[in-house]
């Protein structure tokens, strides 16, 4: 249960940094940097809860481990284009 908030959140948060535009260059730039946190962190998270499901005992926290980094590192370069 706790898996399914956290993605949902994370999504959402993701959903709605797209969202926010305006014309004014500082704006803009305030915005990206929040996009590009916001997808670094979302990327991580969702990444963890993923590492999480494979393997047991240590393994499991390898796979964590795997997938924070990897998750974040996805997530900042899809956001931060």
């Amino acid at each position: 249960m706790i898996k399914r908030n956290v993605i949902g959140f994370a999504g959402a948060a993701l959903l709605l940094a797209g969202c926010q535009a305006s014309p004014d260059p500082q704006v803009q730039a305030r915005n990206h940097e929040f996009g590009c946190i916001a997808g670094t962190v979302g990327g991580a998270i969702v990444g963890g809860l993923i590492g999480s499901t494979i393997g047991g005992g240590t393994g499991r926290v390898i796979g964590e481990a795997v997938g924070i980094g990897g998750g974040g590192l996805l997530g900042n370069r899809l956001a931060c284009r």
